[in-house]
């Protein structure tokens, strides 16, 4: 059986990050890179088929996120240091690229509420103690991210929201969309 987000983050983030932070040796790049490798985890479990290859799937995500940051930050470093493997893309456009983009766009004032909450699966009392803050400034810092990923799906995507306020469409063509492109 396939373990949950929050499951895993308690079993493998320790590794993640020391995997990750022997990568960048920072330790600030290192927590935000880990944020986007569970926001992937999140996103993509679902595709996971073989549930023994877990581990080295998580790892996979966190070489290629670390590989990302270094390319976005025209940062050299030694392809000597992973184990280099073919990545294949995904040809078609899906909602989960869309949602990571957008994650991705968030400010980190906001990003980081969410992620605590709705990825690592914290009680809203306990991220506001964690990032020094009152309740109800993090209450709102979560339920306007939450806003924030619902425009940013229909800005991106052209996604709508019917009367009932859930987001309803079809995916536009991958060269349409302004979060994916």
């Amino acid at each position: 059986m396939i373990m949950t987000t929050k499951q895993i983050w308690k079993t493998y983030s320790d590794d993640l990050k020391r995997f990750i932070f022997s990568k960048v040796k920072n330790d600030a790049v290192a927590d935000d890179i880990l944020q986007d490798v569970f926001v992937k985890i999140h996103t993509k479990l679902n595709t996971l088929q073989d549930v023994s290859k877990l581990k080295s799937w998580l790892f996979s995500i966190a070489r290629y996120s670390v590989l990302d940051y270094f390319k976005t930050n025209n940062k050299t470093f030694e392809i000597a240091n992973f184990e280099t493997q073919t990545q294949i893309k995904q040809s078609t456009h899906t909602e989960k690229e869309c949602l990571h983009g957008i994650l991705k766009s968030l400010p980190k004032k906001y990003r980081e509420p969410l992620f605590l909450s709705d990825i690592k699966g914290l009680k809203q009392a306990d991220i506001a103690k964690q990032l020094q803050l009152t309740l109800p400034t993090v209450k709102s810092q979560i339920q306007r991210a939450r806003k924030m990923v619902a425009q940013g799906f229909m800005d991106c995507c052209g996604f709508v929201e019917n009367d009932n306020g859930v987001l309803v469409g079809e995916i536009q063509e991958k060269e349409d969309c302004k979060i994916c492109n």
